[in-house]
């Protein structure tokens, strides 16, 4: 069964898609998480994954694979990105991948709020992607 937060966020996201002044390209379900694809200027896309739980909207979007080089700068963009970022803060995976993540209550969870995690996660990317592909991978 599905609840109130997944309806939300199913609904508001296929309206995002059927804007023609949105960015949000494409939304569905995949695997039990719901995928919400954004066209973007610093790369071709980014899409976000939303997965439900019982307190709160977990969700994730990939940056960048962990970079051959460049470690040290690459860390200190990414702390100091997450200084002034809001409703999402970068993180490293087990393998040094690098992701956009973050969690909302579902008491705070409403359209507001996927906007506003939609709208750091396109931002943070455009302001990042670039620098850090210069940073790890001597280019962008």
């Amino acid at each position: 069964m599905r609840s109130q937060a997944w309806d939300l966020l199913t609904a508001a996201s296929a309206r995002l898609v059927a804007d023609d002044s949105s960015d949000v390209v494409n939304a569905e379900e995949y695997e039990g998480r719901w995928a919400v694809r954004m066209a973007q200027q610093a790369r071709d896309f980014t899409t976000v994954w939303f997965e439900v739980g019982d307190l709160t909207v977990g969700y994730e979007a990939y940056v960048v694979p962990q970079p051959p080089g460049g470690h040290q700068e690459v860390f200190r963009q990414l702390l100091t990105r997450n200084h002034r970022l809001w409703r999402a803060h970068f993180s490293i995976d087990q393998d040094g991948d690098v992701f956009l993540v973050g969690r909302v209550s579902l008491a705070e969870w409403g359209v507001d709020a996927l906007d506003e995690v939609l709208g750091t996660i396109y931002e943070a990317v455009e302001l990042s992607f670039r620098a850090l592909l210069r940073a790890g991978f001597g280019r962008g």
